[in-house]
């Protein structure tokens, strides 16, 4: 199954217009990822403090196709793929009820922190990619067995 991860929206999360700014759908996004490390079993303390390795974010877009509310209730599905020896792409659909409110992708580049060179994916890293991309995968299989 598909690593999921809710959400609900705060007040704090919206702009001026009352829709949620742009930027935090990033960060919603982000809180998935680090949720999904964790129940992995990744200690995050250690990920995020002080490592010998890091993953910083290359990339990263959203598209809306419907606006967020404070209040609604969201679930993050991600998408994860590695796309080289050093690199991973993570995306994420975020889904109110049964509808994708949007899509974000966040592109990784794995990096020596002491060297600031590029180096490759450790196993854990590895494992990780594996194991949610197989459950994503099953998800879209399901999908498209539902429309036919």
């Amino acid at each position: 199954m598909a690593f999921t991860y809710k959400h609900t929206v705060r007040f704090r999360d919206t702009d001026a217009a009352g829709v949620v700014y742009f930027a935090n759908v990033l960060a919603i996004c982000h809180e998935a990822y680090e949720e999904s490390l964790a129940t992995f079993g990744i200690n995050l303390k250690e990920f995020f403090t002080n490592p010998s390795i890091a993953f910083p974010i290359v990339h990263a877009n959203v598209d809306f196709f419907r606006p967020l509310y404070s209040g609604d209730n969201l679930v993050i599905r991600l998408i994860p793929q590695q796309l080289s020896g050093d690199r991973f792409e993570v995306g994420y659909e975020v889904i109110v009820g049964e509808i994708v409110a949007a899509k974000a992708i966040t592109r990784h580049v794995c990096i020596d922190t002491s060297s600031r060179t590029k180096t490759e994916l450790p196993e854990h890293m590895k494992q990780w990619l594996e194991t949610n991309r197989k459950g994503a995968e099953s998800v879209e299989r399901r999908k498209s067995r539902e429309t036919i």
